[in-house]
Formats: C-alpha cells, sequence, structure tokens
C-alpha cells in the first residue's frame, strides 16, 4: 500500500437471489501506524443459517491463521458471500483532523462506511437489514443511517461482530486487510532508491500492531524519529503519540512570514478621519454607499 493512497476494494458481486443482509465493522481505529479498514460482508437472508455454521467472529478472538482462513471462506461461496472494504490511509485520517475546521475519526468512519454500504446498493443487491457495530451515540447513529437509506432496517450496536455473524465476517475481512496492509508497506519516501530500506532510520517494517501500547510499537516510534522530517507516512501525525515526540525531540521550525505584516497592515483599520477604512479602500478612493 502507498501512504497517501485510500482505496476501496469489492469481491465479485453474489448472484443469489435476495434480500440480503449486511455487517459493519472496523479494524484499526486506535493504531498510531498503519491504515483504517472499514468492512462489510452480506449474504442472502434465506443463506442465514448457512452462515453461522462458517465460523465467522469477532476478529480480535481469533488468531491470525484462523482468520485468513475465514477471508478464504468469505470468497469460497461467490454466489452467496460478497465482502468489500474501505483502506483510509495514514495521511488521509491525519489531513482530515489537522484541517481547519477537522474532519474527525467518527466522521471519516461513516464517510467510509455510508460509501461502502451505497456501493454495494449500486451494484444491485437488495439489503433489508444492516448490522453496524457501534460508533459514537449508537441512536442518533442508528437513525442517522436510517435516515439515509430509507427501506432498510439498521441496528447499531456495541459488540456487533460477536452478536451477529455477518458483522464477524465484515470484521475478518477488515483485519486481514490492515494486517497485510501494514506487513506489505510499501514507504513511498524510498521511491527510486537502491538502498536496503531496512538500513535506513525509520524503514524498519517491525511495527508491531501499531497501537500505542504495544511495546514493538513504542520502540518503533521512539527510533524512527528523523528530528526535521518526523516519520514516513505510515504514521498518523494526528495522533498525540506522535504529536507529543516531535515537539519534545524534534527540531523547532520557525515559519517564516515574508510580506504578511504589510498586508494585515493594509487591510486594518485607519486613524482619525480615515476610522474604520483600511489603507486600500483609502487608496482606492473606495468608500460604503452608506455615506453616499
Amino acid at each position: 500500500m502507498q501512504a497517501a493512497d485510500s482505496y476501496t476494494h469489492h469481491s465479485s458481486t453474489p448472484t443469489a437471489p435476495g434480500p440480503y443482509i449486511l455487517g459493519v465493522d472496523e479494524a484499526g481505529r486506535g493504531p498510531v501506524l498503519g491504515p483504517l479498514v472499514y468492512g462489510v460482508a452480506y449474504c442472502p437472508v434465506a443463506w442465514k443459517d448457512d452462515l453461522e455454521q462458517l465460523g465467522f467472529a469477532d476478529s480480535k478472538t481469533l488468531t491470525p491463521e484462523k482468520r485468513t482462513e475465514l477471508l478464504d471462506v468469505l470468497n469460497a461461496d461467490p454466489v452467496n458471500l460478497g465482502w468489500s472494504v474501505r483502506v483510509i490511509s495514514p495521511q488521509a485520517i491525519s489531513r482530515g483532523m489537522l484541517k481547519v475546521p477537522p474532519i474527525n475519526l467518527n466522521k471519516q468512519s461513516q464517510d467510509a462506511t455510508i460509501q461502502l454500504i451505497r456501493d454495494v446498493l449500486q451494484r444491485g443487491i437488495h439489503l433489508t437489514d444492516v448490522y453496524v457495530d457501534a460508533l459514537g451515540n449508537t441512536s442518533s447513529y442508528e437513525a442517522y443511517l436510517s435516515s439515509l437509506f430509507q427501506g432498510i432496517n439498521f441496528t447499531v450496536t456495541t459488540k456487533a461482530d460477536s452478536k451477529f455473524k455477518i458483522v464477524g465476517a465484515a470484521s475478518v475481512a477488515a483485519k486481514v486487510t490492515r494486517d497485510t496492509c501494514l506487513e506489505g508497506w510499501c514507504f513511498e519516501e524510498l521511491d527510486g532508491m537502491d538502498q536496503d530500506e531496512s538500513t535506513l532510520k525509520g524503514f524498519a517494517r517491525d511495527f508491531g500492531s501499531g497501537y500505542p501500547s504495544d511495546p514493538k510499537t513504542k520502540e518503533w516510534i521512539e527510533q524512527s524519529l528523523e528530528k526535521t522530517f518526523g516519520y514516513p507516512s505510515v504514521a498518523r501525525f494526528s495522533w498525540t503519540t506522535v504529536k507529543v515526540v516531535l515537539e519534545k525531540s524534534a527540531h523547532a521550525i520557525k515559519w517564516n512570514n515574508e510580506g504578511q505584516d504589510s498586508l494585515v497592515m493594509a487591510f486594518s483599520s485607519g486613524q482619525g478621519r480615515d476610522k474604520d477604512r483600511s489603507l486600500v479602500t483609502r487608496d482606492l478612493c473606495l468608500r460604503s454607499v452608506g455615506t453616499l
């Protein structure tokens, strides 16, 4: 995965007759490293009993090997099972959270969820019930989604990946995708360079899980800081974990605003008889229509 790229991936579209149920879950909201991935999985209502027998559950309770096995299960029955993921890059997360006004992670998560549901509907899938793992205020979020997709019953609840197998399937798709992104991370900063990335400071791949509490992640953050440029784009610069290290250990930067002072002065209010008129309006002989 290139750091700046957010993207969506879809499986083949199931061909079994509907209506369908769909589950939504995510992987990677908390980590300071790597992407946030939202996943959906869907199957016919009539196939729900079959789904119950496949072993899907909250991906955090499964081993990496079991998750990979279950993703193969998701791909094994393209007639009845479909899935999609939306991968939000670390740069996109940080760009949204640091802009003015900010787009917080909840809003970015909602946008990803809505996009995935719309994509499935546009593929001709008739959805009657959608189950979403909790995001913020569950009742208001449930009402919001219901207003956007009228005619679909939404259930937004905590631990949905444990309560509904279709959400467990979405959880597996999201988690395996995120893990694969981190394991195969492509450092865009090294494009065109022949040097072995493992010998360069900041480009070791031993990230750990990416969570701030993970000892391997902590070690990577401590050892990978480049005091002028910070970190590679795998890091979320909007995370407090990174901000604290940058403020404490990176070189301080002073931004030069050449010409800024004169620009401010030109549009500031005048004095005396020219009160409430900036230098620009006075020099151009501009007056308010109220004085004419």
